[in-house]
């Protein structure tokens, strides 16, 4: 077995590439998506590998994955036989309990994505209602994993017909597992097929584009929740929820007062182009020290070399580590001293640097018309 990694994604993959993937990034779905299984990729990346377990579980089953991707010949034969062996694919306890797993996570999520109060004036609680949806695309698409596949209508259907148990049920953890655990039985009895032909190999680029979209779709159920639901805890242990603080950070003085320099900032550059911003940048960070050090000798940026030099040697003699007597106070005092050594340092260097910017400056045209 070789190790070479392949040119692209679309070649035959290799069993130890897959392990790789597999160890470094499987909780994400990085080796289902190396295998070209977008769905269980984007399962894993979801659930974190099944929550765990289902990316432990899959140590044994990669070498079988990698031969269903290259389409080995002995695993089609084997296909084959199974598929004359029985009308459609027999139960699988690991596919139903992770239909029933992704179906409830996905479901729970979507119904504590929908905010319980009004937002801006608007009542958003219809939105429960997309609750079965979420609940009927993570059985489908967990039931549509590798070489089998199902219409997503039936799933739909069931998860539908069992939602208005919630007005009946109010533990929602009740209602909600009868309505997963509907539309899965739904889909293993009715919809369930084998998928007879491989799936077309798409590019790249449309896979991740549509994964992508799947992620952002995801996240952004996950922000509702943190936004509509989330609490900060503040210094007097007060929990604010998330979307009321957002509201007092953007009419904060302190934000209004970054925002106007973001604006000046942005004004400025229109003028003098922003490779005078990032040179004012680059000073205000202070890349040689040259303001601390200023600022422990207690000088301005005006001061001469006499001055620094006389200002260095009255402040190292006043705390020179010698003279403190006290053992504890030692320690801090050479700390000090070791402080104003650098800071003379760091000006003395600067100021020779540049001297001899200038001087060589005011040197560089008489050079230039010697012969």
């Amino acid at each position: 077995m070789s190790a070479k990694l392949p040119n692209s994604l679309t070649g035959r993959k290799s069993v130890f590439w897959a392990y790789v993937f597999w160890l470094l990034g499987g909780l994400f779905g990085l080796h289902h998506f190396y295998l070209r299984r977008d769905k269980h990729a984007f399962v894993w990346w979801s659930t974190l590998g099944g929550f765990g377990i289902g990316w432990l579980g899959e140590v044994f089953r990669i070498p079988r994955y990698v031969r269903e991707a290259n389409e080995d010949p002995e695993y089609i034969q084997d296909l084959v036989n199974r598929m004359r062996q029985n009308k459609k694919p027999p139960f699988s306890m690991n596919r139903f309990t992770g239909m029933l797993m992704v179906g409830y996570s996905w479901a729970q999520l979507m119904m504590l994505a929908v905010p319980t109060d009004e937002f801006w004036g608007l009542n958003l609680r219809y939105l429960n209602y997309l609750i079965p949806l979420a609940a009927a695309l993570g059985v489908w698409t967990v039931g549509n994993i590798g070489r089998e596949q199902g219409s997503f209508k039936w799933p739909l259907l069931a998860a539908y017909a069992t939602y208005p148990v919630r007005y009946y049920i109010y533990d929602e953890t009740v209602w909600c597992t009868l309505m997963v655990l509907s539309s899965a039985l739904v889909f293993d009895s009715f919809a369930k097929e084998w998928r007879r032909t491989a799936q077309t190999k798409k590019h790249v680029a449309k896979r991740v584009a549509v994964l992508g979209m799947c992620v952002c779709l995801y996240l952004s159920l996950w922000c509702g929740y943190l936004y509509f639901h989330g609490t900060i805890t503040d210094s007097e242990g007060d929990e604010i929820p998330i979307y009321e603080a957002l509201h007092h950070f953007f009419t904060s003085p302190w934000w209004l007062d970054v925002k106007q320099c973001l604006l000046d900032t942005y004004q400025y550059a229109q003028h003098h182009g922003w490779y005078e911003v990032w040179k004012q940048i680059i000073d205000l960070s202070d890349p040689h020290g040259e303001q601390n050090a200023y600022k422990v000798l207690g000088l301005g940026p005006d001061a001469t070399q006499q001055e620094i030099t006389s200002t260095w040697r009255r402040l190292s003699r006043q705390n020179h580590p010698d003279k403190v007597k006290e053992q504890h106070l030692r320690r801090e005092a050479q700390e000090k001293f070791m402080e104003i050594q650098q800071a003379y340092e760091i000006l003395s260097n600067s100021k020779h640097r540049r001297n001899r910017r200038n001087k060589k400056d005011n040197s560089e045209p008489t050079s230039g018309t010697r012969r």
